[in-house]
């Protein structure tokens, strides 16, 4: 087992990343059983798979379990008010711990309704998905969508601890599996070339779900994350590269509902449109570019939905990372090396657009 701490100014906190270390879960957590009430938020699907075994993880305390659809669509507040709802109805207090047993929209939430209920109350985060793992339960980032666009209503709030359980990902289908790689290939492309040279070379493992390949790629990816958070928690400095992809993936998310792709898959398409960008401000080599898409292009993203380029482009104005009106957009200067531009104007964005729809 791995233990990756994370340092900032909220606090420190471990995330544990191993293989079958779900079983050890209240053993290693002492904390836990000190508790007079632990909920467990989760997806019905992911409790059907391992809901026993979570239950054996915890005993002898026996979870309150909170039930939140699958799915970008449910990560919305009246949600959030349903769920702090049923835990004041249940008894919780200020002691109270609550579990995000889930993918990303489950941490999120959960995140989120620790936050909140009564000012807040401590979590953990045991991520589900290859995604949640290496990106959205690691930095203390929480919240909820809106009609006008992703995660606009939120707040820092670190967790307790982190356990990513490799596991965990032996049931996700191969498309979700996939989602969750091209957040660490975007890991290794904004900082960490290393990484993204041990994913363009164990590939085909990783692609087949290799335990020993993925726990690597699992632990370089948050240990990249836990020294951004480190240095700039709230996202007013270098942490905006994380960002990488992401004003135009969010763009394509918001466009189409939320309906048509994955989170991960709308931010390989984001990454693709930055690396044109990148490219055509000759801030990076065209070889170069060619290696980094080839690579995400292997992990065969599935087609963008039908949206016009000027529907995209308007939808990323609402992006929460722009400020004074002013779009932000994180460019490659190399492999490893992630700048923010604030200039990148619509007719770069629009070629961009064009560029990933041909790609049909």
């Amino acid at each position: 087992m791995r233990k990756i701490p994370v340092r900032n100014k909220s606090g420190e906190y471990t995330v544990s990343v191993g293989n079958g270390i779900l079983e050890s879960l209240a053993r290693r957590m002492p904390a836990l059983q000190q508790r007079k009430l632990i909920f467990l938020l989760t997806s019905p699907e992911i409790w059907a798979l391992w809901g026993p075994h979570v239950r054996a993880s915890l005993a002898p305390r026996d979870p309150i379990v909170l039930f939140l659809p699958a799915g970008e669509r449910h990560k919305r507040m009246s949600q959030v008010e349903r769920l702090a709802t049923e835990m004041s109805s249940a008894g919780a207090d200020r002691s109270s711990l609550l579990i995000a047993f889930g993918g990303g929209v489950t941490g999120d939430v959960g995140g989120f309704l620790s936050a909140i209920y009564m000012r807040g109350i401590d979590y953990v985060q045991v991520p589900t998905t290859l995604l949640s793992q290496v990106d959205s339960s690691v930095g203390g980032k929480t919240g909820v969508n809106l009609q006008t666009g992703k995660n606009l209503v939120g707040c820092f709030y670190p967790p307790q601890e982190v356990v990513a359980d490799i596991e965990l990902l032996r049931t996700l289908p191969p498309r979700e599996l996939r989602a969750g790689i091209y957040e660490s290939i975007k890991a290794g492309l904004i900082r960490d070339a290393a990484l993204f040279r041990f994913i363009e070379s164990k590939r085909a493992l990783i692609a087949q779900g290799d335990p020993a390949s993925l726990e690597k790629m699992v632990a370089a990816s948050i240990r990249m994350k836990a020294e951004i958070v480190g240095l700039d928690e709230r996202e007013l400095g270098v942490r905006m590269i994380l960002n990488f992809g992401h004003t135009l993936g969010h763009a394509i998310e918001a466009a189409s509902g939320y309906l048509t792709l994955l989170h991960g898959e709308a931010i390989a398409w984001g990454m693709l449109a930055s690396l044109h960008i990148s490219r055509e401000r000759k801030l990076v080599t065209a070889e170069a570019v060619r290696r980094m898409e080839s690579l995400i292009l292997y992990f065969e993203p599935p087609p963008l939905p039908n949206l016009s380029a000027k529907r995209l482009l308007q939808a990323t104005s609402g992006d929460k990372k722009n400020r004074n009106g002013v779009r932000r957009f994180v460019l490659l200067q190399g492999l490893g090396n992630a700048v923010v531009a604030e200039d990148v104007t619509d007719t770069e964005v629009l070629g961009a657009i064009e560029s990933i729809r041909s790609r049909k």
